[in-house]
């Protein structure tokens, strides 16, 4: 049977202070207790109704959803805690529960982790490795999460389980070791840092041992969703001065999401060595409106995390609800965040495809050239000018 709630507080107002770390009257060996911390949580996964009971006041329409799915769902304790309890369009709480809507696909692709990751296409590679560029790939380790958010790109693969791929990591890395035109791998999943530290040791071993490596990068909402991962141990495995550096992205997609426990993680993983980046996902009814889109990439700073991506919700299946118009992602970049907060709080606004990412931001700032100026508005409406300078 599983424990009880873990974390009885509530986030109700965005305060990266209100989450405080489990205290204890014992002594133990602190890298044993993090990883059993982490590990409880794992274990104890909020993923039945039951469950999730203790936590929200579940809706009928919830309830129906939840019934009638057979897609993979639910999140760590930690993480259920920070809904609302009451509230069914609470950020959190949409990305967590399963919706009627996810049987309704106008816009996704059918198959389209095939697509979107060119397994179809005439190089022959493991199941491991996904590739859109020349020089990186991306390397599938594990298709387990912290989380299994609704918006799901990798949905066929992580959440709905109708695309098997075969996780042999040795395979992948024989295959990036003979292709020496490879500078960067990200390792991804699933959530990758829910390998024990040793299996994500020898991945980043096995790696660095490749001269052609020149960087590596990590997915994963673990900082967010499960920051008690980030024990002495990780910190080890992962930090420290190396020429083949390590990148660590996360995704957070509202400041509710943020408490102190993800602050005091991102700051143990910068102190070791790892960069730290988000990438958002931009959603309808969730981070979609001027406040809490500003709020986010304020918050993020805050925390010394620097804003990267914000995503168009990619065309997968059964995720139509959470779609806004292009356009969005643009106009709110420029209503709320240039020139109205610092400019490290500004991501870049893009959409993942088969062929890379492409940017979608227009030029909102030139508003005219002639033969002798441009004319540049600011964010207040303000104009000057810009010398047209010939070839």
């Amino acid at each position: 049977m599983k424990n009880q709630q873990q974390y009885p507080f509530k986030t109700n107002e965005m305060n990266i202070h209100n989450v405080k770390p489990k205290q204890t009257a014992f002594k133990f060996d602190r890298e044993n207790l993090e990883i059993e911390e982490w590990q409880e949580q794992m274990k104890n996964q909020v993923d039945t109704l039951e469950e999730l009971e203790k936590y929200i006041n579940v809706t009928d329409e919830e309830r129906d959803a939840i019934r009638n799915t057979t897609a993979k769902w639910g999140t760590t304790p930690y993480f259920a805690s920070l809904m609302d309890r009451e509230d069914p369009n609470d950020p959190i709480r949409k990305q967590v529960v399963p919706s009627k809507y996810e049987k309704e696909n106008r816009y996704g692709i059918e198959n389209y982790l095939i697509f979107k990751e060119n397994r179809s296409g005439k190089e022959d590679r493991p199941d491991t490795i996904a590739r859109q560029y020349r020089d990186r790939i991306a390397f599938t380790v594990v298709n387990k999460c912290g989380i299994y958010c609704r918006h799901c790109f990798r949905k066929e693969l992580v959440v709905d389980e109708t695309l098997d791929l075969h996780f042999n990591v040795d395979e992948g890395l024989d295959w990036i070791r003979e292709h020496k035109e490879i500078r960067e791998v990200l390792v991804t999943g699933g959530d990758p840092l829910l390998l024990t530290d040793d299996k994500i040791e020898y991945i980043i071993q096995k790696l660095r041992e490749n001269p052609h490596i020149e960087m590596i990068r990590f997915g994963s909402r673990l900082p967010v969703v499960l920051p008690q991962r980030v024990t002495s141990g990780l910190k080890r495995v992962l930090g420290g001065y190396h020429k083949v550096p390590i990148w660590l992205n996360t995704q957070c997609n509202h400041a509710k999401e943020i408490t102190e426990l993800t602050a005091r993680a991102v700051w143990d993983l910068l102190t070791s060595g790892v960069n730290v980046g988000n990438q958002a996902v931009l959603m309808k009814g969730i981070n979609d409106d001027e406040k809490s889109f500003q709020e986010l990439h304020q918050t993020l700073l805050n925390i010394r995390i620097r804003p990267y991506y914000v995503f168009y919700l990619e065309p997968a299946p059964g995720i139509d609800h959470f779609r806004t118009p292009v356009e969005k992602g643009a106009e709110l970049i420029r209503d709320t965040i240039r020139g109205h907060t610092s400019g490290l709080a500004q991501p870049m606004y893009v959409i993942a495809t088969n062929i890379g990412k492409i940017p979608l931001m227009p030029d909102y700032y030139i508003q005219e050239k002639n033969e002798k100026e441009y004319i540049l508005k600011n964010h207040r409406g303000e104009t000057t000018t810009l010398p047209n300078i010939p070839q």
